[in-house]
């Protein structure tokens, strides 16, 4: 099994408790780079850097992913595999294109990711500032192709609003880490529980 840990902003305080039990489980730990790897050393048997390339160029970095997941691979089927990052793995991070790689070269293997606490929520805090109402998070594009909504209480009403923008992929995830969770993926319920997140995606 492979696992991508999420390791927060960068303060070692802020790992999660999560996070140090599967970092401590672990028989290898893979990070990409030195800032990781210092937040792994108190808890990590064995901690491997891979390297990750700063380019745009597509194919050294298909190229890139493969080294790495050939790498990757053994120690993940042998046992517990985890792959260490600063803030969260499924938010801008380099796992996401790792996690495609290894899932197409190895179709067997069973890939997890754990929350880690983002930048985008840990700035506010650093920055003394509420955020109560909408806002925008992006790396460029004006024009989000994932929109995600807080306390949808009628999801499909939702949907039906967010597909004329060109909205086509909607999941519904229902008290989330509670007793009673429910994730509605497809087929989207009249009415939710008030503490719904709604994910937005144009697929």
């Amino acid at each position: 099994m492979l696992t991508a840990v999420g390791l927060g902003p960068g303060d070692a305080d802020l790992l999660t408790l999560k996070a140090v039990r599967i970092l401590e489980e672990a028989d290898t730990v893979f990070v990409p780079g030195g800032i990781a790897c210092e937040l792994v050393k108190p808890y990590a048997k064995q901690i491997v850097t891979l390297e990750f390339p700063m380019t745009r160029d597509e194919s050294v970095i298909t190229e890139c992913m493969q080294r790495n997941a050939e790498k990757i691979a053994p120690a993940a089927k042998a046992g517990k595999a985890v792959f260490g990052l600063i803030g969260d793995p499924n938010y801008y991070s380099t796992f996401s294109r790792l996690a495609e790689m290894v899932r197409e070269s190895y179709p067997g293997l069973e890939v997890e990711t754990v929350p880690g606490i983002s930048s985008i929520t840990a700035v506010a805090s650093h920055a003394k500032i509420p955020v109560n109402g909408a806002f925008l998070v992006t790396d460029g594009p004006t024009s989000p192709a994932t929109k995600i909504l807080m306390k949808v209480t009628k999801p499909k009403e939702a949907a039906g609003l967010l597909e004329a923008e060109g909205y086509n992929d909607f999941i519904v995830v229902e008290r989330m880490y509670m007793e009673g969770e429910c994730v509605h993926r497809g087929t989207l319920p009249e009415k939710t529980n008030y503490f719904s997140i709604m994910i937005a995606r144009k697929v």
